[in-house]
């Protein structure tokens, strides 16, 4: 866990979950226990979200009867499922693994919301027909409730947020990556792609943060086929003071969360004593302490005021000699039209297997599974060994991925060895090797099946903490967050911290 020189954080720990993703409930691939099977692969917590609703679905356009026809046949599935899957997510909510139940309601007019419940009462499907009218009924409702937006950057209009409709009261946070790409302020990393059009400025959530907006940032997937969590299709971390609904639910609602495209970077920052999320009592000197431990190597940390960067950290040590190490081990490639199944076991020797981070996909969008099989990984853990078994297809194209991986993080010197058995083919390889650079093995010959070992990361890479001070005063409130960015292209982004204005 990362540190920083202060109390703040002592009670509580990082948590990583996708409360925004679906499967076959409604419109979407695989079965919901698919996707609760793959969802405890690598999460702490889940919500598989129902499409539910859709109030001012275009029926007028005659150019889109064929989507018309496909929400309505989803949403038509999703009620007569209701009762079921509101079982089977209960069913699943234990003591090592949450989960939310949730529906996805659409609009044109106000941008698309998801509805979260916490306990079991008075959960239903709500066919409201307007914004104001889906907050007033969740009012009235005896549980507590989430409304959260999504995919917030596309044009107010065209299924983006509506920022003069917005209050905090039921959504104190907003999703801002997800597959649909990234919605900070339209011009970083991840634009846009989809066919619903480009991301716009004033949808953004710099935007709604200047216009004086509170609220904390989510990444969830948005993933269609089973699979929360998939890998660098967005991820949420939280801090909580335990595993369970309550906690989870607490730490949402005070904002304390951050924003992961992928790897499970541990993101801490706290100002004046605040931590994320919160709101700071005026001051003209803020304190500003941040932690992080990446799941590879940093290439910067940002600092934000009022959204412009005013601290950069860069310049990380080049470590020859740690005493632990991140490898990432990914597979897949090769020019095949069909799965290639793999079986790959790693046993740590003269070292110590600390921790493994699964990095799994799952089908992509664009991925139809012949067998309807959509929950095909199995994780094994030994005292310090993990096997792998997965199958993955050739990459989609030369931007979109479709391997699957995991990281381990170990404990040792250059002289631990990571021993691979690669579907009964074996292979040693020792930590001074890794560190100078990647190592791949091919399983036959040219564009077959390739199984990738990254460059091992040395601790001094992948964790930093800083302090400063930084001086402003402001009649009104204002607000700070981190960036964070990998070398390996994997990113996070903190909720802001307010401070209030000084009225004197």
């Amino acid at each position: 866990m990362v540190s920083l020189q202060s109390s703040l954080f002592e009670n509580l720990q990082s948590y990583y979950g996708d409360i925004h993703n679906h499967c076959d409930l409604s419109y979407g691939n695989g079965s919901l226990d698919d996707a609760l099977y793959n969802a405890k692969l690598q999460l702490d917590f889940v919500s598989v979200t129902v499409h539910a609703v859709w109030p001012d679905l275009p029926t007028d356009d005659p150019k889109l009867e064929y989507l018309v026809a496909y929400h309505e046949e989803g949403f038509e599935r999703a009620q007569a499922g209701w009762a079921g899957y509101l079982s089977t997510m209960d069913v699943n909510n234990t003591d090592d693994f949450v989960t939310f139940p949730s529906f996805e309601w659409h609009s044109m007019q106000y941008g698309d919301h998801c509805v979260y419940y916490l306990d079991d009462n008075n959960r239903e499907i709500i066919d409201a027909p307007d914004l104001p009218a889906l907050r007033q009924i969740l009012r009235d409702l005896d549980t507590p409730t989430f409304l959260i937006p999504h995919h917030i950057g596309y044009k107010q209009g065209y299924r983006g947020i509506n920022w003069d409709a917005f209050t905090d009261e039921l959504s104190p946070i907003a999703e801002i990556f997800s597959f649909h790409g990234l919605s900070e302020n339209g011009e970083g990393p991840y634009p846009y792609l989809h066919s619903m059009g480009p991301c716009h400025e004033h949808s953004t959530a710099q935007y709604g943060w200047a216009q004086g907006n509170v609220f904390g940032i989510v990444g969830s997937t948005d993933h269609h086929n089973a699979f929360p969590g998939s890998y660098s299709y967005g991820r949420l971390g939280v801090w909580a003071d335990g595993l369970s609904r309550q906690s989870i639910w607490d730490a949402i609602k005070q904002r304390r969360t951050y924003v992961l495209t992928g790897d499970r970077i541990e993101l801490a920052f706290a100002l004046n004593k605040t931590v994320m999320g919160g709101i700071a009592p005026a001051s003209d000197t803020r304190t500003i302490q941040v932690a992080v431990e990446g799941g590879s190597a940093l290439d910067y940390v940002d600092v934000l005021h009022n959204n412009r960067v005013i601290h950069r950290e860069s310049i990380f040590p080049q470590a020859t000699k740690s005493t632990q190490y991140k490898v990432h081990i990914e597979m897949g490639w090769a020019e095949l039209d069909s799965a290639f199944d793999w079986d790959v076991e790693l046993t740590i020797q003269n070292g110590n297997l600390l921790d493994v981070e699964p990095r799994l996909r799952g089908y992509g969008p664009s991925v139809v599974a012949e067998d309807d099989q959509f929950a095909y990984s199995k994780l094994e853990h030994g005292d310090n060994s993990v096997r792998l078994q997965t199958h993955t297809r050739k990459n989609q194209s030369l931007h979109t991925p479709n391997t699957e991986g995991l990281s381990l993080q170990i404990e040792g010197t250059g002289d631990t060895q990571i021993h691979a058995t690669i579907n009964g083919r074996k292979e040693v390889l020792t930590l001074s090797e890794l560190m100078t650079g990647s190592r791949t093995f091919y399983t036959g010959g040219f564009v077959s099946p390739v199984i990738y070992f990254h460059r091992a990361i040395p601790e001094q890479e992948f964790t930093h903490t800083f302090k400063f001070e930084h001086a402003a005063s402001s009649t009104n409130r204002d607000w700070y967050y981190i960036r964070v960015r990998q070398h390996n292209n994997q990113w996070a982004w903190s909720s802001p911290i307010w401070v209030e204005g000084n009225l004197s």
